[in-house]
């Protein structure tokens, strides 16, 4: 039997899994006298590093439970039961500004979202997301501001299993010119004895090394202790994230 369609899927997901059940209606959505009080920075973890490994538990341990069920309303549901321990700021603190605690630089692929592999909410993470992950001039640049203006404590460049630019950078296909220079970084820093795995680790290693080399911002921080860089491994089939 077909599956339903996504809009009916997507009803399910966000009404008939518990939405509603806990309150979350128009009428409760104003800000209340303490919620005033709180500040974009409300929400940051004392270890970023620590937060982000739980919501990696708590999201794969969500994702792994999923395949278990046979359509997609059912998966759905599996998949609501996450976003229940976050700190979630109102609306009107959120437009006055932002404090992310960490700052992701990843893949541009579909099925690696951070702040679902983070279990992690609205301002959380400052996302950077491009083909192959590279230390690009305009990603440094905006990981800069996330460091100098927004005070982000951490940067996390993160691969992935089944990388597409990795595998294209290993391969010899004719790609038009601007591919070509996308996946040219990433062709300089691999080896060709590595499996794909491998070189999607080479790679994502040296992209983090290439944030200091090529920014004195981020090398000075860094040298201050204001700023840790470090490097993982998704793996979309069970939903972890690994140091490497």
């Amino acid at each position: 039997m077909p599956e339903r369609p996504v809009t009916i899927r997507r009803r399910s997901f966000l009404l008939g899994t518990g939405l509603t059940a806990l309150g979350l209606t128009g009428d409760n959505l104003g800000a209340s006298p303490a919620e005033a009080q709180e500040t974009p920075r409300s929400c940051r973890p004392e270890d970023p590093l620590q937060a982000l490994k739980q919501g990696n538990e708590r999201f794969a341990a969500v994702w792994q439970s999923k395949n278990r069920a046979s359509t997609a309303d059912e998966r759905a549901k599996v998949m609501a039961s996450m976003w229940l321990q976050n700190c979630f700021l109102p609306s009107s603190v959120l437009d006055s500004g932002q404090a992310p605690w960490a700052t992701i630089l990843t893949c541009a692929d579909s099925r690696v979202s951070p702040e679902w592999v983070f279990d992690a909410a609205p301002s959380d993470l400052f996302v950077i997301r491009s083909a192959g992950n590279t230390a690009f001039d305009e990603a440094i640049a905006s990981m800069e501001y996330s460091v100098d203006v927004l005070e982000t404590p951490l940067i996390m460049v993160m691969g992935h299993s089944s990388c597409g630019a990795v595998d294209a950078a290993r391969g010899n296909k004719p790609l038009s010119p601007l591919l070509e220079r996308l996946v040219d970084p990433i062709r300089g820093c691999l080896n060709p004895a590595d499996d794909l795995e491998a070189s999607v680790q080479r790679n994502a290693l040296n992209t983090a090394q290439q944030l200091t080399r090529k920014s004195e911002l981020l090398a000075k921080a860094v040298s201050e202790n204001k700023l840790q860089i470090v490097v993982s491994y998704f793996n979309i089939g069970d939903g972890i994230v690994n140091l490497i």
